[in-house]
């Protein structure tokens, strides 16, 4: 017992060791994060960590990383937002089940290396140099940036100041930056080929914001793929990736084509509203119109019916996303690199 406190002490490197049987020395380098120690031998250590509920003192161990052992995770814009559209953007965010995916993501890969995830808001000029600031003094060792508009100058200033950093999605223009992203048009064609397949002939899509590239390249590959399938064209709406913006998307799509009988939405959530509004018309789905919706988040399996959508794996990608950041952080000059998913396609009842 502890003769101050009365409290046992907490578990030891020693005790980390005896249960990964290895030294002492190699569990410091694990814990330390120095490199050059064998993955399986790391994977071991952590396992012992875990087990034995060692918590190493984080002071001590900055003396010796000379990290924070903080990452930024940046959810930024562009331009410069009101205090109440910043707090509209904060719930609007934390409503949306995409976030909430990355942020999970992150997590779990952050956890058990003992780093710890600080969440920041970028949307105006001050609050982006806060972000910079925040990094050039060590406060954080990286950031993994969540960007919402083609136009955001964070990627760029994070970029020119030689920060680690990765982008999710790929920057809208040629930002020399790592980021991972999913083979968008490739989604949208599995999207089109399945409606195509089950007799759709009067396809119309809700496309995200032409501003984003993934909104973008969404909807390249559903008029590729419709021209590839014999149909030249097809009629668009573009709408802002929520559900208020899908279903007015939907009214009018049916207003200007009401004889179609397929729709492709770029995610779920407008998905969901193009759903809604179908019923509201008596339109049957699949019966009537079959729909499908774009990311296979929590929306698709709670929607009426159940969504079929093309799965894109947010998680995945946000753990690929804190692994490169981690590599850019050991190695200052790596060079920037991108690692694009495939998506693939869910089948449930509304297609």
């Amino acid at each position: 017992m502890n003769s101050r406190t009365g409290a046992s002490p907490g578990p030891t490197l020693e005790d980390v060791a005896r249960a990964a049987g290895v030294s002492r020395a190699t569990v410091s380098r694990v814990v330390n994060g120095v490199r050059n120690v064998d993955p399986e031998i790391q994977e071991t250590v952590r396992q012992a960590v875990a087990a034995t509920g060692y918590t190493p003192n984080r002071a001590a161990r900055s003396l010796v990383t000379r990290r924070a052992e903080v990452i930024a995770l940046v959810v930024s814009g562009a331009g410069d937002a009101s205090e109440a559209e910043q707090d509209a953007f904060a719930s609007r965010l934390f409503a949306d089940p995409f976030f909430g995916r990355v942020a999970s993501g992150v997590i779990s890969y952050l956890r058990p290396r003992s780093m710890h995830p600080v969440l920041m808001f970028a949307e105006t000029s001050d609050a982006r140099d806060q972000v910079v600031g925040f990094l050039r003094q060590g406060s954080a060792d990286g950031a993994l940036i969540v960007s919402t508009h083609a136009q955001d100058p964070l990627p760029a200033m994070v970029a020119e100041a030689s920060l680690p950093a990765v982008l999710f999605s790929r920057p809208a223009g040629p930002v020399p930056i790592s980021y991972v992203d999913l083979a968008h048009q490739d989604g949208a064609r599995l999207a089109v080929d399945h409606l195509l397949a089950r007799g759709c002939r009067r396809v119309v899509t809700i496309a995200g914001p032409l501003d984003v590239p993934s909104g973008h390249d969404r909807l390249d590959g559903f008029r590729n793929a419709m021209a590839r399938g014999g149909h030249p064209y097809a009629p668009v709406a573009e709408a802002d990736f929520t559900l208020v913006g899908g279903a007015r998307a939907m009214e009018r799509l049916l207003a200007d084509t009401p004889d179609l009988d397929g729709v492709f939405a770029a995610n779920d959530l407008m998905a969901q509203g193009a759903c809604q509004v179908l019923r509201d018309h008596g339109r049957r789905v699949p019966d009537d119109v079959a729909v499908v919706g774009f990311d296979d988040s929590s929306v698709a399996s709670a929607c009426t019916p159940p969504l079929t959508s093309v799965r894109q794996p947010v998680e995945d990608m946000a753990r690929e996303m804190a692994r490169l950041l981690q590599q850019h952080i050991e190695q200052q000059d790596r060079a920037v690199t991108s690692v694009v998913f495939d998506p693939e396609l869910v089948v449930r009842a509304s297609a």
